[in-house]
Formats: C-alpha cells, sequence, structure tokens
C-alpha cells in the first residue's frame, strides 16, 4: 500500500483532524454538522475522505465510495431514527434462543463483533436522536448476553447480538448461528471489526460464519477516533483488500465510524435506511 510519504507531511496533513474533533462530541444530528466549516463537516459525515489525502494517486480506490449518497439523502434518512408521532423507536425485547425471538415482518439487521469492540456503543450513537431509547453501555466486556431487539417503528428492527471472543455467552454459537441462517427477514448483518487493531482471528470466524451460510454483510470499523492516521489507514487498506480477495458476500466498502464523535454516524445510519427498503433510490 502506497501512501504519500514523509512523517512530518503525514502528521501535517492530519493532526487538524483528530484535535478539532475534540469539539465535535455532539453532532447526533446531521442539522448540527451542517453548521459546522466545509471540511469539518465533510470529516465527520464521510472519514474516508480524509484518508483518502494520504494515498499516492496511483491507489486503486475501486469500491471506496460504492454507496454515496446525497447530503439531501442522509438528511432523508435521519427521519427513521427519530421517534415522531407513530413513528415509535424502542427497545421490543430480548432471547436467548429461536423461540424466543419475536415474530416479526418487518426488515431486520443485525450487529455482531467481539466483546469490548464498541457494539452497543454504535447501536446508541445511532439511536442518539431518541435519547428515551435504552441502550446498556458497560466498560466491561461481553456485557451483552442475549439478542437485543430494537423496533424502529415500522421501517425495521435492529438486533444488538452478543459479542463474540472474551466472555462470550457459552450458548453463543448455536444462538448467533441459528438466527443468522434462520431469520427470514433479516436484510443485512454488520459485523464491527476495531479500526485500531484490524481484522483478528475471532472476526475470521465471524466472516466464514457469514460466508457459508451465504449471509449479506458489511464490515464498519469502529473506534476511529482512538488510533493514528496511518495505522488507521494501514488497517483500512488491509480489510478493503480482505474483502475484495477473500470475500463473496461482503459489501465492497467498509464503513469508517466514531460513536464518540459521530463521525460516520449519518452515512451509516442513511445506508440501513437504504437496506431495509425504507430509501430504495439511494445510489
Amino acid at each position: 500500500m502506497k501512501t504519500i510519504f514523509g512523517t512530518r507531511r503525514l502528521l501535517r496533513v492530519f493532526s487538524p483532524l483528530w484535535w478539532r474533533h475534540r469539539n465535535t462530541a455532539n453532532l447526533a444530528s446531521l442539522q448540527d454538522v451542517m453548521k459546522l466549516p466545509e471540511k469539518k463537516r465533510r470529516s465527520v459525515v464521510s472519514p474516508l475522505e480524509d484518508l483518502e489525502k494520504l494515498l499516492s494517486l496511483d491507489v486503486d480506490r475501486t469500491n471506496f465510495r460504492v454507496f454515496d449518497p446525497t447530503i439531501e439523502e442522509i438528511v432523508e434518512a435521519e427521519k427513521y431514527f427519530r421517534s415522531a408521532g407513530k413513528h415509535v423507536i424502542d427497545y421490543l425485547t430480548s432471547a436467548v434462543r429461536m423461540d424466543h425471538v419475536p415474530e416479526l415482518q418487518q426488515p431486520e439487521v443485525c450487529f455482531i463483533g467481539r466483546s469490548n469492540v464498541g457494539k452497543s456503543s454504535l447501536i446508541k450513537a445511532l439511536f442518539a436522536l431518541c435519547p428515551g431509547v435504552e441502550v446498556r453501555v458497560s466498560k466491561n466486556p461481553g456485557h451483552t448476553k442475549k439478542l437485543n431487539f430494537f423496533k424502529v417503528g415500522k421501517a425495521f428492527t435492529l438486533v444488538d447480538m452478543p459479542g463474540y471472543g472474551y466472555r462470550a455467552p457459552e450458548d453463543f454459537v448455536e444462538m448467533v448461528e441459528e438466527y443468522i441462517q434462520e431469520r427470514h427477514n433479516l436484510k443485512r448483518t454488520f459485523l464491527l471489526v476495531d479500526g485500531t487493531i484490524g481484522i483478528q482471528k475471532a472476526d475470521l470466524i465471524a466472516v466464514e460464519m457469514c460466508e457459508e451460510f451465504g449471509i449479506p454483510y458489511v464490515i464498519v470499523m469502529t473506534k476511529i477516533d482512538r488510533c493514528r492516521p496511518a495505522v488507521l489507514l494501514t488497517e483500512f487498506m488491509q480489510i478493503h483488500d480482505f474483502i475484495k480477495s477473500q470475500t463473496s458476500g461482503c459489501f465492497p466498502q467498509p464503513f469508517l465510524v466514531s460513536s464518540l464523535h459521530f463521525s460516520g454516524i449519518h452515512l451509516l445510519r442513511c445506508f440501513i435506511a437504504h437496506i431495509t427498503g425504507n430509501l430504495p433510490k439511494v445510489s
């Protein structure tokens, strides 16, 4: 992988981004993001744009922006993440086995990842426009032990899955495999990977599971605010190349998010609204 050369040049291009993000922790609404200067706004909505500045011109950017909605489309998607009138967003129920899972016809998406990858924090950020929605976030890895269902009006359901790896439930494999394999209304599985360290062995098992069952999935890189830009760029390119060469059911574009600063959250909301059929015209 080639980047622009020189450590000083790298720091000069990127350091302002990471410092200014210290002041953007309250940007759950795109309306507030749009008040920022253009460069800051673009870095919050599409953090990948800042990474691209570090790449040589001859680096293949194919599949960097397969999903590239307009600001108007992102604004439209945000409506689905606000409770208003009959459109109510709330925690629905939890389940430990498939016979406990609620029977729902509306589209569904689920989030899986290693313990402590920031899964519950990401879901909380997605629902930040509805402070009444309780998403429990713990400092202790392995906090989520059940399948937690959040109903987003009649638009879709979002499922927070137990974390795998450290302190995973003993019946994790049976619970998750059965759900992913049998859930007829599951539209996409979001596989969360720690952006500071990239794909780990436990993540490869989750990838193999999705590939084996032919489940459409997406890789989301979390905690992008916690690592240096050079590290993040390296991990992004490795995941980008991994998707291209070693997967068949994975969406070709990795998503970058920071639950703390809301970087990439608005774009991810729009993607969820799109794949659940609520914004079908988004390119």
